[in-house]
């Protein structure tokens, strides 16, 4: 089945889907958004991403997270500074903050006077990420269901303890990413960005990374046009080296084991 969506998706035309609903309409639509109206994003509205994003999987039904709405202009102010002066931090009428939260679970032990000592590990301290990630990427499809955009605030990862002073964080939590939300504002220039081709990232039985990495260079260009429309430079390749080069390209978060130590989070 051919749709512009479908082809948008992946910068290619000959891009098809064999099925189509309203559902992978809005998740083949989904883009960043960046710059919004000076509408509001109700109460109502709020609740009920809300309840998109309890609606998540989550393992062995922990619920290891929780999420803080942020509206007061000063506060998504301060936060705008520490996540690299992104702008639209500050703008958007909603900002939530996702928490990956095994506090909640630690003061469920203190309460019972029961040991919880599996927290300290690695796997619990995945659970809250992976499961933090799960609900917030449920709210944005409900997002856009309103007809509200939103764009991921990974930057607060650059300096988790001052956004847990902000937020006034309990022990054993960190701010995972943010989540900017509002209605988009029709002028930005800005398009649904290609992603890797399937046969670069679908495995039919065992992994074949020769035959998935030769989709690679065809990527490269499709991107690379795509950058060039909206006055960007490179291609994936060069952005994926340069992203991965060394801790100096990282803005702080080569440091996120000790500074997860710090917040009770050890990860052992």
């Amino acid at each position: 089945m051919s749709d512009t969506l479908v082809t948008d998706r992946y910068g290619d035309p000959d891009a098809r889907l064999g099925v189509l609903t309203d559902t992978l309409r809005l998740q083949l639509a989904r883009r960043s958004v960046r710059r919004f109206t000076a509408r509001d994003v109700t109460e109502d509205e709020l609740i009920a991403l809300i309840a998109a994003a309890q609606s998540a999987p989550t393992s062995s039904n922990l619920q290891p997270w929780s999420v803080i709405a942020v509206r007061d202009p000063k506060r998504r102010a301060r936060l705008a500074a520490l996540a690299g002066e992104q702008i639209f931090v500050e703008r958007a009428p909603l900002l939530l903050v996702w928490i990956a939260d095994l506090g909640r679970a630690r003061r469920l032990g203190e309460r019972a006077g029961t040991a919880v000592a599996a927290a300290d590990y690695l796997e619990s301290t995945l659970i809250g990420f992976v499961d933090t990630a799960l609900a917030a990427q449920n709210a944005v499809l409900a997002a856009e269901s309103l007809g509200l955009g939103s764009v991921f605030v990974g930057a607060f990862r650059n300096h988790p303890e001052r956004v847990a002073a902000e937020l006034r964080l309990p022990p054993h939590t960190v701010a995972a990413f943010g989540l900017a939300v509002g209605e988009p504002d029709p002028s930005e220039a800005a398009g649904v960005k290609p992603r890797l081709p399937q046969a670069a990232v679908l495995h039919r039985e065992v992994y074949d990374a020769a035959a998935a990495d030769a989709h690679i260079p065809a990527y490269d260009r499709r991107l690379a046009a795509y950058h060039r429309r909206y006055g960007l430079g490179g291609d994936w390749s060069q952005r994926v080296l340069t992203r991965l080069r060394g801790p100096e390209s990282m803005a702080g978060r080569h440091r996120l084991r000790e500074i997860l130590d710090r917040l009770g989070l050890p990860s052992r």
